[in-house]
């Protein structure tokens, strides 16, 4: 892997990401929000419906690194259940740097649903371990679940900054990990509530079709300017990292 912006040298994926210093940009009022997405050139965020094809290993070796280092992780109720999600965290290895870092082994699992229709098929709700909060402004009871799970209800709209807000206050969380999907995170951009986006372009090509793109939902009131922060290079694939909001 070769680092080209800024300090062109050579790098392992392991030392890319390793000390972002998330933590430390944590606000006051909601956590710190860092997005982490795989696209292919023309803006396609699936194949076949899933990320697999257009990921590498490179890009999933950044990707546990990004999870080593937030309190939480926030999936969409569809990706979790697209993806099969299962624990965040299954390596000790990794498990061990996050204690070193004073962070809990495993990352808290965040999601948000309007109708309390969870994926409770799949291992991260079937884990006993597992510790998961709910965004919801629904008042059907949750499907039972082996996880930990908790309930955050708010009235009216399903307002994702209120929801950060819970977070940081109710749970102590510092900074979230966004893994998608694309309307999860139109909405949370939409909402300006994320800080950095880390973007894997993923050399291929797969034209029209059914397949999603980067981002859904609603258009931007406006475009969103993004500022580059550093750029990687691993066999084709571009990891590219950009500061984003009103803090970026």
């Amino acid at each position: 892997m070769r680092r080209l912006f800024p300090e062109p040298k050579p790098v392992s994926p392991e030392d890319a990401y390793a000390s972002l210093g998330l933590a430390e940009r944590a606000r006051e009022d909601r956590p710190y929000v860092i997005a982490n997405m795989v696209a292919t050139v023309d803006g396609r965020a699936t194949v076949a419906g899933r990320t697999k094809q257009i990921s590498s290993d490179a890009d999933r070796a950044l990707f546990h690194a990004l999870r080593e280092q937030v309190d939480a992780v926030m999936v969409g109720t569809g990706t979790i259940a697209i993806e099969r999600y299962g624990p965040l965290v299954r390596d000790p290895e990794r498990s061990r740097r996050r204690a070193d870092r004073g962070l809990a082994p495993e990352p808290l699992a965040v999601t948000a649903s309007r109708s309390l229709e969870l994926p409770v098929d799949t291992a991260l709700f079937q884990t006993p371990e597992a510790r998961i909060v709910v965004l919801t402004n629904s008042d059907r009871e949750a499907p039972p679940t082996s996880a930990q799970v908790t309930i955050e209800r708010f009235d009216g709209d399903l307002d994702l900054v209120r929801g950060l807000e819970t977070l940081r206050h109710e749970h102590g969380v510092r900074t979230v990990l966004l893994e998608g999907g694309p309307t999860l995170l139109g909405a949370m951009f939409e909402a300006g509530a994320v800080d950095e986006l880390f973007l894997t372009l993923a050399p291929l090509i797969v034209g029209g079709g059914p397949e999603v793109g980067l981002v859904e939902g609603a258009a931007l009131p406006e475009p969103l300017g993004l500022d580059l922060v550093s750029v990687l290079e691993d066999e084709g694939c571009l990891f590219l990292r950009y500061a984003a909001g009103a803090d970026g």
